[in-house]
């Protein structure tokens, strides 16, 4: 089934530029994880084996989602990895907090994703006609 059924495809591909701002969100989300590490060490109960095993894990997770945006469920597992960042707050409150505000940027993104979706279906996105419109290329 077309993504798109009885219009022509959009002027430019929306789902390219969706998967760059995910990807970019998720590469400043890395940046943040990374500054939890002195946050936890100083401020936490001491950056031990296990706080730091487990921000990396999460910060290598993040990395690697990075490169899988393009994948059918990248927006699910973007958003399970919220739920591993939010765990991190037992190291520290502010991480957990971290976790909520990366969330909410998420399901807004999960938001704007369907919003396209819709309009891309109604024929709404830019360069978009109705199939058998306009000039005939073959005449």
């Amino acid at each position: 089934m077309s993504e798109h059924p009885g219009f022509t495809a959009p002027a430019t591909d929306p789902w390219k530029g969706l998967r760059g701002v995910m990807a970019g969100t998720l590469v400043l989300e890395v940046i943040v994880m990374i500054l939890t590490f002195p946050v936890v060490a100083q401020l936490g109960g001491g950056l031990t084996w296990v706080s730091g095993t487990y921000l990396a894990v999460i910060t290598v997770l993040l990395i690697l989602a990075c490169g899988m945006q393009g994948r059918a469920r990248a927006l699910e597992m973007d958003i399970g990895l919220q739920f591993l960042v939010i765990i991190g707050g037992l190291f520290h409150w502010s991480i957990a907090v971290i976790g909520l505000i990366f969330l909410f940027v998420w399901l807004y993104i999960r938001y704007i994703r369907a919003d396209v979706a819709r309009r891309m279906r109604e024929g709404r996105l830019a360069g978009q006609r109705p199939i058998g419109d306009g000039p005939d290329p073959e005449a």
